[in-house]
């Protein structure tokens, strides 16, 4: 199925609300450090290679594209097996992908070439390693088809792009998103793809390494705000408390942290 071809705005728009209405549900908040904002990179096209440390790493995609790529279509594949249990994604720009074999390879190569056609300005967003790795491990795996598309769109610049979901002060995990510094699909087609893979993996690394540390701040005056989630414990305790505050008169603030 061509993806270029199911692709809906409308869809889009409206599946945009619903995972940004579970992401509020279910998230703190998703934060990228000043530094990790998006690179300008013109109107080239992109292949933002991110981390997988988890199942929330397609929400994370939705909101992002959307939120600081606007005027961009967002590609990203997925293993045809997992995409059959979420048919709708195919509207949204997900196409599958067999993995492990040559047609699997094939298809994934012929279906990127498109979409990172200069003509246009469309992203293709994936999971770096292929497979869900822990933030910690190292080096970061970096699948053969990744390493294989700096051959086919040296037009295009590649973005790593770190993912974490730490616990700070709430009951709900913060959703942090960095980017690193763009590669040039021409210096990369340059090397040899052994050499290629490394430079790839090294600069994910990199981009993980410094969001760990901006992690272990647990400071949010380092992050810009792209989404607000709720705060507080929520439910009859929270109702509790505001109730406490309306009758003393002060300000109700939900957030566990005491505040200076």
């Amino acid at each position: 199925m061509d993806p270029l071809a199911t692709y809906s705005p409308r869809a889009l728009d409206f599946y945009d609300f619903m995972f940004t209405r579970f992401a509020r549900r279910h998230m703190r908040a998703l934060r990228v450090p000043h530094w990790g904002l998006p690179p300008d990179t013109g109107d080239a096209p992109l292949v933002v290679f991110a981390s997988h440390p988890s199942w929330w790493d397609g929400v994370a995609f939705m909101l992002l594209s959307r939120r600081l790529f606007p005027g961009r279509r967002m590609f990203i594949p997925m293993e045809e097996a997992a995409l059959a249990r979420y048919r709708f994604m195919r509207r949204l720009g997900v196409f599958g992908v067999e993995p492990a074999t040559a047609r699997g390879a094939v298809a994934f190569l012929r279906v990127a070439r498109r979409v990172l056609d200069p003509a246009r300005s469309d992203m293709l967003w994936m999971n770096a390693p292929g497979r869900f790795a822990d933030v910690r491990e190292r080096p970061v795996p970096i699948a053969p088809g990744l390493a294989r598309l700096p051959e086919l769109a040296p037009e295009a610049a590649f973005v790593p792009l770190a993912l974490e979901y730490p616990f700070w002060s709430e009951r709900k995990a913060e959703m942090l998103a960095a980017f690193g510094n763009p590669l040039p699909g021409a210096a990369l087609q340059a090397m040899p793809r052994e050499a290629r893979t490394e430079a790839l993996s090294a600069a994910l690394a990199g981009t993980m390494d410094r969001l760990a540390q901006e992690a272990l701040s647990r400071d949010p005056a380092q992050f810009q705000l792209v989404e607000q989630g709720g705060e507080g414990m929520g439910g009859i305790y929270d109702l509790w408390r505001r109730g406490r505050a309306a009758l003393a008169g002060r300000r109700f603030d939900p957030r566990h942290e005491w505040r200076r």
